[in-house]
């Protein structure tokens, strides 16, 4: 097959490593190969391969979601004002501040330029009617249906949590919260094969060889194969699992100061559930699975901590962000807002969009129709109508993410005359980079 130049970011990369991750995925090519291909479970970054029922961990280097059409995981369906429940109920002007967070991604795109200037013209002290009235003269709603011709799906939610830290490392907090290693290499596949934009590879060179990055278990043991790496050090190994989940948060330093870290990469390994694996042990029943529930189990079980967190092989490394940013950053690359951005799945709902979402509170049966804004991305956030509800920073929002686990359905609204079924339309809506996608998953 022909050798296509890769997307690498590492440093001091050899040729060889890269021919070898192309063997890999040569065994499935589209076209022949001169030698028969291997077996699957070698080649499971392939869209084309049958994926194992359980493929070896060892051989995990794709964290992304698998590749596929983006029909088949759901469409826009042009709808009528009139089928949005209560829209004229919603007041819009957080919505409408979220919204032009976005038009700083999404203002060099022809389709936007004319609705994100004439949302930056709005006064400042807009009222709600005059908001509303600018999304419907400016936009028409697409419902968002899933593949299989259903309109309601999952919503959870997430937040910024709150950790306690040092700088330094002490008796009283000794986790690291790692930075990327520079032996982390992350192979972007659509420079090779443009169906898998939004596939990775991540690895380490052994050699002229690229072989799984270090595991969970492996990155904490005693052996600190990441020291000097820290950024700062907090007194809790389970919120520091759980700020992995999230994606962001803040740590409250000694001397009261705070420092706010979002993702910036990821080991390559599959994530692996705390919760199920706590349930499937008998741990922890399955209606006691949140996120409460499990940090309540850990209070109880100090000592099996670290084997079950070890079970899930997934690490996710950090960076420092500026701290006077509004919210942490999403994978727009925008600060979100707490309570009007969501995460979705880009390859249905382009990034930047407003979507009007309608749900219920969390673990209740009350109506919550909202204005939202689609501004990041989560690893357990896969379909159309899939989303993740960012509640904000802090122990209040935590408390209503960790409830959330409702059923809702979506509008996604598109600048006035704009068709995302057009030919070629895929190419205009901004997507998120291949390799700054944020890190959340499911408990």
């Amino acid at each position: 097959m022909t050798l296509t130049p890769v997307a690498v970011q590492t440093r001091g990369v050899i040729p060889g490593a890269i021919l070898a991750v192309l063997a890999v995925l040569g065994g499935c090519a589209s076209a022949p190969a001169p030698a028969p291909a291997p077996a699957c479970p070698a080649c499971i970054a392939c869209a084309v391969c049958a994926p194992p029922a359980a493929p070896p961990e060892t051989l995990a280097l794709v964290t992304s979601p698998p590749a596929a059409v983006e029909s088949s995981r759901g469409r826009l369906e042009k709808a009528e004002w009139e089928s949005l429940p209560r829209f004229d109920s919603d007041n819009p002007t957080e919505a409408l501040a979220a919204f032009l967070q976005s038009c700083a991604a999404l203002k060099t795109k022809p389709e936007w330029q004319e609705v994100c200037s004439r949302a930056y013209a709005l006064p400042g002290n807009a009222k709600p009617e005059a908001i509303l009235a600018f999304f419907r003269a400016g936009f028409d709603p697409f419902h968002v249906v899933n593949a299989d011709d259903t309109r309601t799906g999952l919503v959870t939610g997430y937040y910024e949590p709150l950790l306690h830290g040092s700088r330094v490392r002490t008796s009283v907090y000794r986790y690291p919260v790692y930075a990327p290693p520079q032996d982390l290499i992350t192979v972007d596949l659509s420079e090779v094969y443009p169906d898998l934009k939004f596939r990775r590879l991540r690895g380490r060179l052994v050699g002229n060889k690229l072989v799984p990055y270090l595991e969970r278990g492996e990155i904490s043991s005693d052996a600190l194969p990441l020291k000097g790496l820290e950024i700062a050090y907090v007194d809790n190994a389970v919120e520091l699992f759980f700020l992995e989940i999230q994606g962001s948060g803040q740590i409250q330093l000694p001397d009261g100061t705070r420092l706010r870290v979002g993702y910036a990469d990821q080991n390559g390994h599959p994530f692996r559930s705390l919760a199920g694996a706590l349930i499937r042990r008998g741990e922890i029943k399955a209606e006691r699975a949140s996120m409460q529930g499990i940090k309540e189990w850990a209070l109880r079980h100090p000592a099996k901590v670290k084997q079950f967190m070890n079970a899930n092989p997934s690490f996710v490394f950090f960076k420092e962000l500026p701290g006077d940013l509004s919210g942490p950053i999403g994978t727009l690359g925008v600060p979100l807002t707490a309570e009007r951005s969501i995460a979705v799945d880009p390859r249905v709902i382009p990034l930047g969009v407003p979507v009007y979402l309608s749900t219920t509170f969390p673990g209740t049966r009350q109506e919550m129709n909202r204005l939202m804004v689609a501004q990041d991305t989560g690893g357990a956030i896969n379909g159309a109508v899939r989303v993740d509800f960012y509640w904000g920073f802090g122990d209040e929002a935590g408390a209503q993410a960790g409830r959330m686990k409702q059923q809702g359905r979506m509008w996604v609204l598109l600048p006035k005359g704009y068709d995302p079924n057009a030919a070629g339309a895929g190419q205009q809506v901004p997507v998120p980079p291949p390799l700054t996608t944020t890190r959340k998953e499911s408990p």
